[in-house]
């Protein structure tokens, strides 16, 4: 256990310390470079990248390099992205959000499979159910990942704090921020012209450094992850073709839990691309300033991580049925909430009670789905994990490519809509799992919730 448990928390501080720019930088896009729509330009590009990635790196990578050499390698693609900000243009930020885009989906493919194998491989030895050992792996990662936030955003505030900006936004422009923005403008983005390049320069120097800091602990402190016992007690199988692995993601979708599941994998990208490119801007940078965005997310993040391990460790309890039902009741209630609410400065503290809730759901989105794959596709985790990276990441493309184009009431209309979907496409899949496979008379492998991925 001692071994098993020095590998997750060295993933879980790499995946801080990477995150904690990547985070940063990503809740600031928006605001910082909001001239014609660069900052939401980058982060569509990034994530439509993200999703060729997806469909044909991560079984390839992992299988010629491992999981740990596929993740140091990948962390560089963002470090890539960091330097790309050092001066923001057309020419520099797509081509850096190009890289980190290729670099995104090896990497959490990678993370994913590794947990998913240490876990099930502590649970046979220890005797113990694999998908509980599993959530709570998930469960420890998130708690420590989803602090990045906290930190990365942390710094912004800081460093911006010092800068000599007066936020005396007027009642005409505090009537175009929330649900109902104007949209043919970008009303309050003085905050972030006034912010001096030094302090950025600053921000980024941090930023990159740990960058390049995660990229050590990685490659000096991670075991290289060995395969399944059940299949190295098989012997030493013909090696599949390139072509073959290369086809992974693909054929995964034969499997109709998986089709079942894209709608649930999309939300999970559409909610965190609305509330760091459009609650940041239209509602944070609008009303306040853009060094309240940070403080902001600061909320989220410190709730997000603080569930995470929460409802690691209470799945296995309550089960995952009531957890997903517990996220979709707070983000419907945000939404709605939104939806009716006129942001004012005065009203400070509802600011910060909107990322609570959403940082709350979202630790339930993360854990319970990146668990849900690792369970219910554990014959196929590659290929389940990089599928749930496309889906995600065409989550947030859509997300952030109608960002400068619809108001924020319509694009949380279409953020409830594909929530219910989700629900029930969801729903679908419990009911399958229960039901079991017709025909089928080989039981599941213990530590399964329910029977290994079929290929039809």
């Amino acid at each position: 256990m001692e071994k098993n448990l020095k590998n997750v928390l060295v993933i879980s501080f790499g995946f801080l310390l990477l995150f904690t720019a990547y985070g940063g930088l990503q809740s600031l896009q928006s605001s910082l470079h909001s001239e014609e729509g660069l900052g939401v330009a980058a982060l569509s590009v990034l994530y439509a990248a993200l999703i060729l990635s997806s469909m044909f790196l991560p079984p390839v990578l992992i299988q010629k390099l491992g999981c740990k050499w596929t993740i140091a390698g990948s962390m560089c693609c963002y470090i890539a992205f960091s330097l790309g900000n050092f001066y923001a243009s057309w020419f520099t930020l797509i081509p850096a959000s190009v890289v980190l885009g290729l670099g995104g989906a090896p990497l959490w493919s990678a993370k994913c499979t590794y947990l998913t194998i240490a876990g099930t491989s502590y649970a046979e030895k220890a005797g113990k159910d694999g998908k509980d050992i599993i959530n709570q792996y998930f469960g420890v990662f998130f708690l420590i990942f989803q602090s990045s936030g906290i930190w990365g955003n942390l710094l912004s505030s800081l460093i911006f704090s010092q800068a000599s900006i007066t936020d005396n936004i007027s009642e005409e422009i505090l009537a175009c921020c929330g649900a109902h923005d104007c949209i043919t403008g970008t009303p309050n983005s003085t905050g972030a012209a006034e912010v001096s390049n030094s302090l950025i320069y600053t921000l980024l120097g941090i930023y990159t450094a740990t960058g390049v800091l995660a990229v050590l602990l990685v490659v000096l402190f991670l075991d290289q992850i060995k395969p399944d016992p059940a299949e190295a007690a098989k012997g030493t199988p013909e090696k599949p073709s390139f072509w073959s692995t290369f086809l992974a993601t693909f054929r995964h979708l034969k499997d109709r839990r998986q089709c079942l599941l894209i709608p649930l994998t999309m939300y999970s990208g559409l909610e965190q691309g609305f509330l760091s490119g459009d609650y940041t801007k239209a509602y944070v940078t609008c009303a306040l300033g853009i060094r309240y965005v940070g403080y902001a997310m600061i909320c989220f993040a410190a709730v997000n991580s603080l569930s995470s391990l929460l409802f690691g460790k209470i799945s296995q309890y309550s089960g995952r049925q009531l957890l997903f039902a517990l996220a979709a009741v707070a983000n419907t209630a945000c939404i709605i909430a939104l939806l009716l609410w006129q942001p004012h400065p005065k009203q400070l503290a509802v600011f910060f009670v909107f990322p609570a809730l959403w940082g709350l759901a979202d630790a339930i989105w993360q854990t319970q789905t990146n668990g849900l794959y690792g369970i219910l596709f554990e014959k196929h985790k590659e290929a389940a994990f990089a599928n749930y990276r496309l889906w995600e990441s065409l989550g947030f493309v859509v997300a952030f490519g109608y960002s400068t184009r619809l108001q924020v009431y319509i694009k949380l209309c279409l953020l409830q809509s594909v929530l219910v979907l989700s629900m029930v496409t969801y729903g679908a899949v419990e009911y399958l799992e229960a039901k079991g496979p017709p025909g089928t008379a080989t039981p599941a492998k213990k530590g399964s919730a329910g029977p290994a991925a079929q290929e039809t």
